[in-house]
């Protein structure tokens, strides 16, 4: 079971266990309203608290679920019923409440949070708002500025932000969330604690400066979105609205816009392109090497050099008897002394005249690097790959021929206003030639690598979309 409910004295608790993350799929919403229905029948149950098992609460929907059928119980039915708990509701928070874990957390009376925690409302990131009373209950507690900042921007907030604002009541320095639950529903049973039902609360008072604020900060940073305006009329709503009924039905009717926008689907195609881009297809049980050479100087090789330590791996400056990988900079010399698999740093514009198997290109602005694969194991490929991750590095894995330089080489020759559609041509002759793993690995560097507009999904998706438009 997804869900299951345990009393724990005169406590009732409902743990949440759908790993990894805990999202919010059909069998833990059902689950929920079912093990509520337990806690509120079990009459030696006083109050009830509602947590999670592994690292973290409940880190969003489960995007899987987008653009199929819903299912119910949908969420707003599942957080209403929370809301309307007779008993004391309390949650007890970890890791990161996200998206609808956060609306979850709002539906309950009292919210304690271990240190560390992080909550936030990112569904602006997918094109989305958050559709499950995000926009109607969070403003209750923080107020209209607040809530645009936080919800337009889709940022996470630490917990001591977040009590300070109000989005939580307490932090614990308890192990586990299960004692952080216990012992806050105990300190609420004794009258020490102040349970509060977010959505009886007032709403906010109305603020024009902050609504008029945040459009011109729209309309200046990304016009051409659609999110983040009907996030502001959602807000808007939640200050106008009659009652909060009337506040949640017009956020679900402005959620549905955000569903049907083309915009939703692009951003999802690259929220799924940025999943795992660093996996080489059909190769298990690989590990990353733990002794490193970096041989000659680069600027990537100081950002290297600050994640080593963390990454439990050692750099050197040269090879050695226990050097595993070296990665040699543009102009260093090869030490032919040690065996080990070379990399060779290539700039993106210059051509490649190295004969290593491997080859490392590193996006003009940083942001993102490929590693190709020219001659190497596909093993040899992953584990270099997984170094780099380590090493916290943006990691795309590719084939044969670098993706970034074809598709450098075809906007260097297309004006300003052509690049769109050059990444576009070219990402369909990239895909034919069989550089990429992928196909959304072009999207995901033509985005991150070339500020290819990261709501269209990627060039592939627009020129696979468009041809697609045309057999119709």
């Amino acid at each position: 079971m997804s869900v299951h409910y345990q009393r724990h004295g005169d406590i009732g608790v409902i743990q949440i266990a759908n790993p990894p993350v805990n999202a919010l799929g059909h069998a833990v919403r059902s689950g929920l309203v079912n093990a509520l229905k337990e806690g509120i029948a079990d009459a030696d149950a006083k109050a009830l608290v509602v947590l999670a098992d592994g690292r973290t609460f409940i880190a969003g929907a489960d995007i899987r679920e987008f653009g199929k059928p819903p299912q119910v119980p949908l969420l707003p039915d599942v957080i209403t019923h929370l809301e309307a708990c007779p008993k004391p509701l309390i949650a007890a928070l970890h890791g990161t409440a996200l998206g609808g874990g956060l609306e979850v957390a709002l539906g309950c009376h009292y919210r304690v949070a271990l240190a560390g925690t992080r909550v936030g409302l990112p569904e602006v990131k997918l094109g989305l708002l958050p559709g499950a009373g995000g926009t109607q209950r969070l403003p209750r507690l923080v107020g209209v500025e607040r809530a645009l900042e936080m919800i337009t921007s889709g940022r996470f907030v630490e917990a001591e932000e977040a009590l300070e604002a109000g989005i939580i009541d307490a932090i614990s320095n308890a192990q586990t969330p299960l004692e952080a639950g216990l012992a806050a529903a105990q300190e609420v049973l004794a009258g020490t604690q102040t349970p509060r039902i977010t959505g009886q609360l007032p709403a906010p008072a109305a603020n024009p400066q902050a609504i008029t604020a945040t459009l011109d900060r729209l309309n200046q940073q990304s016009p051409e979105l659609f999110s983040p305006f009907r996030i502001v009329e959602a807000i808007q709503a939640c200050v106008d609205a009659e009652s909060l009924e009337a506040g949640l039905r017009r956020e679900r009717a402005l959620f549905l816009a955000c569903m049907d926008s083309p915009q939703r689907a692009g951003l999802i195609h690259q929220f799924f392109a940025a999943r795992s881009p660093h996996l080489v297809p059909d190769v298990e049980k690989a590990s990353a090497f733990k002794h490193v050479a970096l041989i000659g100087e680069h600027p990537l090789f100081e950002r290297l050099q600050k994640a080593a330590q963390k990454a439990g791996i050692s750099l050197t400056s040269a090879s050695n008897e226990a050097t595993e990988l070296c990665l040699l900079a543009p102009n260093a010399l090869r030490d032919s002394g040690k065996a080990c698999p070379v990399i060779a740093l290539e700039e993106i514009g210059a051509g490649s005249d190295s004969d290593n198997a491997l080859s490392l290109i590193i996006a003009e602005n940083g942001q993102i690097g490929e590693l190709v694969n020219v001659s190497a194991e596909p093993l040899t490929q992953q584990r270099v790959a997984l170094t780099l991750k380590a090493l916290r590095l943006n990691i795309v894995v590719s084939q044969q021929n670098s993706i970034l330089r074809a598709m450098h080489a075809a906007i260097q020759q297309a004006s300003a206003s052509e690049k769109q559609s050059a990444l576009e041509q070219a990402s369909i002759n990239i895909a034919e030639q069989g550089f990429c793993y992928r196909e959304s690995d072009i999207d995901l560097l033509a985005v991150e690598a070339f500020g290819y507009p990261r709501h269209l999904g990627g060039p592939h998706r627009q020129a696979t979309l468009s041809t697609a438009a045309k057999d119709v």
